[in-house]
């Protein structure tokens, strides 16, 4: 999905044997390009590699499969949609260091209770190359450090926004486990394409309400990132669903099965994205805050990335001082004189921090130390840091917790609404010529 290119000469296999009819030649396709994203190309054999990888996986999970040529076609469209995320990432600078991949393959493997041997002979077994998982993986932190530069860091929370939620809400949430089929409309859409794309999408609401496996009809029609995984969006707080989501799912009744839908559990909706298709599975009872809020005190060193100063030599700064840390130099003196942050002149010193205050990949950085440890070097959207955690406490706040979670549930449910937004937008922009078709 990631890998770069491959050059793939055309191969010609005969099979000789004494039978008259084996003698005659066995041609095997060619390798050949199926899609043209930007100054890039998906080949066939890519195309089938992933959809073998696929296929194995919705048959382990026992999810129906759609016929081939939809699936093929399905896939195609996800693998187009990741190269156009890598190809705007790299065009902003963006890097993923071996060194962090490493880190992260590491991660996973323990994760999944599993020594690096293991894991490689896990993957082997499953026919995953290992050089091809370490590219996905490169090519999926990269496509989520896009994601929380273009989409995630700028969200904004008006104070209004969160008086509004506060004054709908008693504190008390539902939960529900919804599923999902998006088509996605183009940016400036015409009426005629509107049509079209609703006529399509009132046939796959008809046929799930008809009793069609609904994650089967999300891998064959949904353009949604999650289509392959039966758009299932899992148990979410109603608060956390898109606005439209939730208030339609509220209305529904849930289905018995997954798999056996019936008339009343699926609603068909219009969003400025396009058309959803919305299934309500399961919901459960109503969830109450707790009384406390987990704070954290932390201390950082920030280098930023410009034009003077590149990823490498940022991230090479931040371990040099990191190992003189280790070697027991003074973390607030070191950021008085190094770091790139306001906190700087305060040795570095952010406070107290709420959950939901920083950008996600420095807060999880930040949530995994102990009190006392200092982290390895952690990229954000701001640049590189290293962080201490100096303590944490839990402290009861009423109404400042209640804002708080009011502001962390709306970012929620605000990101993935952005998110499908900024795709439309860069799949608009992005060149595709389609060869799949051709001979």
């Amino acid at each position: 999905m990631f890998r770069p290119i491959l050059a793939l000469a055309a191969l010609l296999a005969l099979a000789l044997t004494t039978s008259p009819a084996a003698a005659r030649p066995q041609i095997i396709e060619a390798d050949r390009i199926v899609a043209i994203v930007g100054s890039e190309a998906i080949t066939l054999f890519e195309l089938k590699t992933q959809l073998q990888q696929v296929v194995g996986r919705l048959q382990r999970q026992g999810t129906p499969l759609p016929p081939e040529a939809t699936l093929e076609r399905q896939m195609l469209e996800r693998m187009i949609m990741e190269r156009a995320q890598i190809q705007a990432a790299r065009e902003q600078g963006l890097r993923v260091e071996d060194a962090q991949l490493e880190q992260t393959i590491a991660r996973i493997a323990a994760n999944n209770k599993m020594s690096d041997a293991q894991f490689r002979a896990a993957l082997e077994k499953d026919g995953i190359a290992y050089a091809q998982f370490r590219e996905e993986i490169r090519g999926e932190l990269l496509i989520a450090r896009l994601r929380e530069r273009e989409v995630d860091s700028r969200l904004v929370i008006s104070d209004a926004e969160i008086d509004n939620f506060l004054a709908q809400t008693d504190g008390k949430r539902e939960e529900l486990h919804v599923a999902h089929i998006l088509l996605r409309a183009p940016e400036a859409a015409s009426p005629e394409q509107l049509q079209k794309l609703r006529s399509k999408a009132e046939d796959v609401a008809r046929r799930a309400q008809q009793g069609e496996n609904f994650a089967e009809l999300a891998a064959a029609y949904s353009d949604a990132p999650d289509a392959l995984q039966g758009g299932d969006l899992g148990w979410r707080s109603e608060d956390t669903l898109p606005t439209l989501f939730a208030e339609t799912a509220k209305t529904l009744q849930p289905s018995p099965q997954p798999a056996a839908a019936k008339v009343g559990d699926i609603a068909l909706l219009q969003s400025p994205n396009g058309f959803h298709v919305i299934k309500l599975i399961a919901r459960r009872g109503n969830q109450t805050e707790d009384d406390g809020v987990r704070q954290t005190r932390a201390r950082h060193i920030l280098i930023r990335v410009d034009e003077l100063i590149s990823e490498s030599e940022a991230r090479r700064r931040l371990e040099d001082l990191r190992e003189r840390l280790r070697h027991g130099e003074n973390f607030a003196e070191l950021a008085r004189l190094y770091s790139q942050d306001g906190s700087a002149a305060n040795g570095g010193d952010l406070g107290w921090i709420n959950p939901g205050d920083t950008v996600p990949e420095f807060e999880r950085a930040m949530d995994a130390l102990s009190d006392g440890e200092i982290s390895a070097v952690v990229q954000s959207p701001f640049g590189f840091h290293v962080i201490k955690v100096e303590e944490r406490r839990v402290q009861n706040m009423s109404v400042e917790k209640q804002r708080l979670a009011a502001r962390q549930i709306l970012r929620e449910r605000k990101m993935d609404e952005a998110y499908q937004d900024w795709l439309r937008q860069l799949r608009d922009r992005t060149y595709v010529e389609y060869r799949l078709e051709d001979e």
